[in-house]
């Protein structure tokens, strides 16, 4: 079994994929790349600046052009295992292009949670241009009304996101490459820190030396 070339996280704002795919990284072994981060580099600014002088459309026509290259890099990196991670933007999977790029070309998982959840994340987030309205949870409902089937369509594997760790959500999408053969277990960590010692059953204390009653005066 190999890792597969490509493993790519989506779903709505706040869920957890780029700090997932950071730990992915660190268990695998492997690369990965924030598309949103990408795309900064590009331009050269925050998406937020971008998407308020150039507008929405043009941040997609970008992010796009990130996308199709991006999935389409060699899987294997010299001195690496084969494999890439990339965390994408929430917003990725509204281009049909988009979608066929990443279902097409790599294993797909859809870190869902409920707006609710993502609210009280993202709540005093200024940084995410969507959500910079009088009222973000409206918004997060609607956002996820339009996104949720999107992203269903685009994934092969759905995680619940809404209360997991970020270690308990590693761990679901490494067990599911295990599960679809994608992964060698051998080859995962187990979790725990190499350099903490490991639990050992306490030894068998000695059996006290059998009583004798006292001697009469």
């Amino acid at each position: 079994m190999t890792t597969p070339e490509l493993i790519t996280l989506v779903g709505m704002p706040g869920c957890g994929k780029s700090t997932v795919a950071r730990q992915l990284s660190r268990q695998l072994g492997l690369p990965y790349t924030d598309t949103d981060a990408e795309i900064e580099r590009r331009i050269g600014m925050p998406i937020r600046v971008f998407f308020a002088a150039e507008g929405e459309e043009r941040f997609r026509d970008v992010e796009q052009a990130v996308i199709e290259e991006l999935t389409r890099l060699p899987g294997r990196v010299p001195g690496r295992a084969p494999g890439r991670l990339l965390a994408t933007g929430g917003g990725a999977v509204l281009r049909a292009a988009n979608r066929d790029a990443l279902h097409g070309r790599g294993h797909v998982f859809y870190l869902r949670a409920t707006p609710e959840d993502l609210f009280r994340r993202l709540r005093h987030d200024t940084h995410r241009p969507l959500l910079q309205v009088a009222d973000p949870l409206r918004k997060l409902r609607e956002l996820y009304r339009e996104r949720d089937p999107l992203y269903r369509r685009t994934a092969h594997y759905i995680v619940e996101s809404t209360r997991p760790s970020v270690s308990a959500l590693s761990s679901m999408v490494l067990m599911q490459l295990e599960l679809a053969g994608l992964v060698d277990p051998a080859t995962v960590p187990s979790g725990i820190d190499p350099l903490m010692p490991r639990a050992t059953p306490p030894s068998t204390p000695p059996s006290p030396p059998p009583s004798t009653p006292p001697s009469a005066p």
